[in-house]
Protein backbone atom coordinates (compact mmCIF):
# COMPACT_ATOMS: atom_id res chain seq x y z
CA UNK A 1 0.00 0.00 0.00
CA UNK A 2 2.74 2.83 0.53
CA UNK A 3 4.47 2.03 -2.66
CA UNK A 4 0.95 2.12 -4.62
CA UNK A 5 0.63 5.91 -2.41
CA UNK A 6 3.87 6.52 -3.73
CA UNK A 7 3.43 5.59 -7.47
CA UNK A 8 -0.01 7.49 -7.26
CA UNK A 9 1.17 10.22 -6.07
CA UNK A 10 4.44 10.19 -8.55
CA UNK A 11 1.90 9.60 -11.68
CA UNK A 12 0.15 12.91 -10.01
CA UNK A 13 2.86 14.99 -10.05
CA UNK A 14 3.98 13.97 -13.50
CA UNK A 15 0.28 14.73 -14.82
CA UNK A 16 0.14 18.25 -13.10
CA UNK A 17 4.17 19.09 -14.45
CA UNK A 18 3.26 17.87 -17.86
CA UNK A 19 0.00 20.01 -18.30
CA UNK A 20 1.50 23.57 -16.71
CA UNK A 21 4.40 22.98 -19.24
CA UNK A 22 2.07 23.33 -21.53
CA UNK A 23 0.09 25.78 -20.29
CA UNK A 24 -2.53 23.63 -19.37
CA UNK A 25 -4.60 22.91 -16.52
CA UNK A 26 -4.24 19.77 -14.81
CA UNK A 27 -7.77 19.57 -13.49
CA UNK A 28 -8.36 18.60 -17.32
CA UNK A 29 -6.94 15.84 -17.50
CA UNK A 30 -8.72 12.76 -16.13
CA UNK A 31 -6.49 9.72 -14.91
CA UNK A 32 -7.26 6.62 -16.17
CA UNK A 33 -5.71 3.48 -13.59
CA UNK A 34 -5.35 0.93 -15.94
CA UNK A 35 -5.91 -1.81 -12.92
CA UNK A 36 -6.47 -5.10 -15.53
CA UNK A 37 -4.92 -8.54 -14.29
CA UNK A 38 -4.63 -6.52 -10.74
CA UNK A 39 -7.16 -8.36 -8.48
CA UNK A 40 -9.97 -6.33 -6.55
CA UNK A 41 -8.34 -5.48 -2.98
CA UNK A 42 -5.65 -3.82 -4.79
CA UNK A 43 -8.19 -1.55 -6.53
CA UNK A 44 -10.00 -1.50 -3.34
CA UNK A 45 -6.37 0.27 -1.85
CA UNK A 46 -6.33 2.49 -4.72
CA UNK A 47 -9.17 3.69 -4.49
CA UNK A 48 -8.59 4.33 -0.54
CA UNK A 49 -5.11 6.19 -2.08
CA UNK A 50 -7.90 8.56 -4.04
CA UNK A 51 -8.49 7.41 -7.91
CA UNK A 52 -11.65 6.92 -8.96
CA UNK A 53 -11.84 6.12 -12.84
CA UNK A 54 -10.24 2.35 -13.52
CA UNK A 55 -9.68 0.68 -16.82
CA UNK A 56 -10.30 -2.73 -17.69
CA UNK A 57 -9.65 -4.73 -21.25
CA UNK A 58 -11.63 -7.95 -20.26
CA UNK A 59 -15.68 -7.85 -20.06
CA UNK A 60 -15.17 -11.23 -17.93
CA UNK A 61 -12.51 -10.30 -15.98
CA UNK A 62 -13.77 -7.09 -14.93
CA UNK A 63 -17.28 -8.57 -14.45
CA UNK A 64 -15.93 -10.45 -11.09
CA UNK A 65 -14.05 -7.59 -10.43
CA UNK A 66 -17.04 -4.50 -10.73
CA UNK A 67 -18.94 -6.88 -8.60
CA UNK A 68 -16.42 -7.25 -5.91
CA UNK A 69 -15.15 -3.25 -5.45
CA UNK A 70 -18.63 -2.14 -6.24
CA UNK A 71 -19.96 0.43 -8.44
CA UNK A 72 -20.21 3.76 -5.47
CA UNK A 73 -18.16 6.68 -6.36
CA UNK A 74 -16.28 4.78 -8.95
CA UNK A 75 -16.05 5.07 -12.30
CA UNK A 76 -15.00 2.43 -15.04
CA UNK A 77 -14.36 2.25 -18.79
CA UNK A 78 -13.53 -0.43 -20.91
CA UNK A 79 -10.12 0.19 -22.73
CA UNK A 80 -9.89 -3.33 -24.19
CA UNK A 81 -11.26 -4.75 -27.90
CA UNK A 82 -14.90 -5.13 -27.11
CA UNK A 83 -16.40 -8.93 -29.37
CA UNK A 84 -19.66 -8.25 -30.31
CA UNK A 85 -20.97 -11.17 -27.94
CA UNK A 86 -19.78 -9.60 -24.98
CA UNK A 87 -21.66 -6.10 -25.89
CA UNK A 88 -24.76 -6.85 -23.65
CA UNK A 89 -22.44 -7.63 -20.72
CA UNK A 90 -20.27 -4.67 -21.38
CA UNK A 91 -23.58 -2.00 -21.37
CA UNK A 92 -24.15 -3.23 -18.21
CA UNK A 93 -20.56 -2.98 -16.39
CA UNK A 94 -19.09 -0.11 -17.74
CA UNK A 95 -20.03 3.71 -17.76
CA UNK A 96 -17.71 4.46 -20.64
CA UNK A 97 -16.56 1.80 -23.84
CA UNK A 98 -13.37 3.68 -24.59
CA UNK A 99 -12.99 0.99 -27.61
CA UNK A 100 -16.36 1.51 -29.80
CA UNK A 101 -14.12 0.69 -33.55
CA UNK A 102 -16.93 -0.22 -35.89
CA UNK A 103 -20.70 0.34 -36.89
CA UNK A 104 -21.83 -3.09 -36.38
CA UNK A 105 -20.69 -2.57 -32.67
CA UNK A 106 -22.10 0.49 -32.25
CA UNK A 107 -25.46 -0.57 -33.86
CA UNK A 108 -26.08 -3.59 -31.52
CA UNK A 109 -24.74 -1.27 -28.10
CA UNK A 110 -27.70 1.21 -29.44
CA UNK A 111 -30.05 -1.46 -29.37
CA UNK A 112 -29.37 -3.37 -26.19
CA UNK A 113 -29.35 -0.05 -24.67
CA UNK A 114 -32.69 0.58 -25.68
CA UNK A 115 -33.35 -3.10 -24.93
CA UNK A 116 -31.99 -2.89 -21.27
CA UNK A 117 -33.43 0.92 -20.54
CA UNK A 118 -30.53 2.13 -20.48
CA UNK A 119 -30.62 5.79 -21.30
CA UNK A 120 -27.02 6.75 -22.28
CA UNK A 121 -23.47 4.98 -22.79
CA UNK A 122 -20.84 7.17 -23.17
CA UNK A 123 -18.23 5.83 -26.21
CA UNK A 124 -15.32 6.70 -27.50
CA UNK A 125 -13.89 5.92 -31.16
CA UNK A 126 -10.46 3.90 -31.30
CA UNK A 127 -8.79 5.17 -34.08
CA UNK A 128 -6.60 3.21 -36.50
CA UNK A 129 -3.75 5.64 -37.21
CA UNK A 130 -0.80 3.50 -37.80
CA UNK A 131 -2.64 0.22 -39.63
CA UNK A 132 -1.35 -2.41 -37.14
CA UNK A 133 -2.53 -5.86 -37.71
CA UNK A 134 -2.85 -6.44 -34.03
CA UNK A 135 -4.72 -3.81 -33.06
CA UNK A 136 -8.62 -2.42 -33.85
CA UNK A 137 -9.81 0.79 -34.53
CA UNK A 138 -12.03 2.75 -37.53
CA UNK A 139 -9.65 3.66 -40.34
CA UNK A 140 -8.91 7.51 -40.51
CA UNK A 141 -10.36 7.55 -43.77
CA UNK A 142 -13.72 6.13 -42.54
CA UNK A 143 -13.98 8.21 -39.43
CA UNK A 144 -16.30 11.21 -40.85
CA UNK A 145 -19.21 8.87 -41.63
CA UNK A 146 -18.20 6.78 -38.60
CA UNK A 147 -18.62 9.85 -36.75
CA UNK A 148 -22.12 11.10 -37.93
CA UNK A 149 -23.52 7.66 -37.78
CA UNK A 150 -22.85 8.26 -33.88
CA UNK A 151 -24.16 11.38 -33.76
CA UNK A 152 -27.26 10.35 -34.89
CA UNK A 153 -28.12 7.55 -32.06
CA UNK A 154 -29.88 8.20 -29.59
CA UNK A 155 -28.97 5.81 -26.33
CA UNK A 156 -24.90 6.15 -27.26
CA UNK A 157 -23.15 9.50 -26.64
CA UNK A 158 -20.47 9.90 -28.99
CA UNK A 159 -17.76 11.67 -26.82
CA UNK A 160 -14.76 11.31 -28.27
CA UNK A 161 -11.39 9.48 -29.28
CA UNK A 162 -9.14 7.54 -28.60
CA UNK A 163 -5.71 6.28 -30.05
CA UNK A 164 -3.11 2.92 -29.16
CA UNK A 165 -0.12 4.03 -31.00
CA UNK A 166 2.62 1.63 -31.81
CA UNK A 167 4.98 1.16 -28.87
CA UNK A 168 8.28 3.11 -28.95
CA UNK A 169 10.96 3.16 -26.89
CA UNK A 170 11.18 6.47 -27.44
CA UNK A 171 8.01 8.46 -26.32
CA UNK A 172 8.36 10.81 -28.54
CA UNK A 173 8.11 8.99 -31.30
CA UNK A 174 4.64 8.81 -30.39
CA UNK A 175 3.67 12.48 -30.95
CA UNK A 176 2.57 12.35 -34.32
CA UNK A 177 -0.06 10.66 -33.61
CA UNK A 178 -1.16 11.99 -30.69
CA UNK A 179 -1.53 15.77 -32.73
CA UNK A 180 -3.21 13.56 -35.48
CA UNK A 181 -5.77 12.60 -32.72
CA UNK A 182 -6.26 16.00 -31.72
CA UNK A 183 -6.45 17.25 -35.31
CA UNK A 184 -9.63 14.55 -35.85
CA UNK A 185 -10.75 15.36 -32.94
CA UNK A 186 -11.18 19.35 -33.72
CA UNK A 187 -12.99 18.29 -36.88
CA UNK A 188 -14.81 16.21 -36.26
CA UNK A 189 -16.02 16.87 -32.38
CA UNK A 190 -14.76 19.76 -30.66
CA UNK A 191 -13.77 20.01 -27.75
CA UNK A 192 -14.48 16.03 -27.35
CA UNK A 193 -12.39 13.92 -25.39
CA UNK A 194 -8.88 12.44 -26.13
CA UNK A 195 -8.08 9.34 -24.53
CA UNK A 196 -4.17 8.73 -25.20
CA UNK A 197 -0.97 8.38 -23.44
CA UNK A 198 0.45 5.36 -21.34
CA UNK A 199 2.54 5.11 -18.35
CA UNK A 200 5.76 5.47 -20.84
CA UNK A 201 4.28 8.53 -22.88
CA UNK A 202 1.27 10.08 -21.19
CA UNK A 203 3.76 13.20 -20.99
CA UNK A 204 3.58 13.66 -24.54
CA UNK A 205 0.23 13.03 -24.94
CA UNK A 206 -0.77 15.52 -22.50
CA UNK A 207 1.77 18.25 -24.38
CA UNK A 208 -0.76 17.11 -27.27
CA UNK A 209 -3.99 17.74 -26.00
CA UNK A 210 -4.89 14.39 -24.02
CA UNK A 211 -7.77 14.51 -21.72
CA UNK A 212 -7.78 11.04 -20.63
CA UNK A 213 -4.54 9.29 -20.10
CA UNK A 214 -4.77 5.27 -19.10
CA UNK A 215 -1.66 4.23 -16.90
CA UNK A 216 -1.49 1.38 -15.32
CA UNK A 217 2.61 0.02 -14.80
CA UNK A 218 3.74 3.35 -13.33
CA UNK A 219 0.60 2.63 -10.82
CA UNK A 220 0.32 -1.00 -10.15
CA UNK A 221 3.94 -1.98 -11.25
CA UNK A 222 4.16 -4.61 -13.73
CA UNK A 223 1.19 -7.02 -14.22
CA UNK A 224 -0.29 -10.06 -12.76
CA UNK A 225 -0.46 -13.06 -14.70
CA UNK A 226 -3.91 -14.27 -14.52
Amino acid sequence: MPDLRVNIDNVRQRVDNAARGAGRDPAEIKLVAVSKTHPAAVVRDAINAGLSIFGENKVQEAESKIDEVGRDAVEWHLIGHLQSNKARKAVHLFDVIQTVDSIELAERLERICEEEGRDSLSVLVQVDLAGEETKSGVPEVELTQFADHLKACKRLQFNGLMVLPPYFDAPEATRPYFRRLRALRDQILPGGELSMGMSHDFEVAIEEGATIVRVGTAIFGERKVI
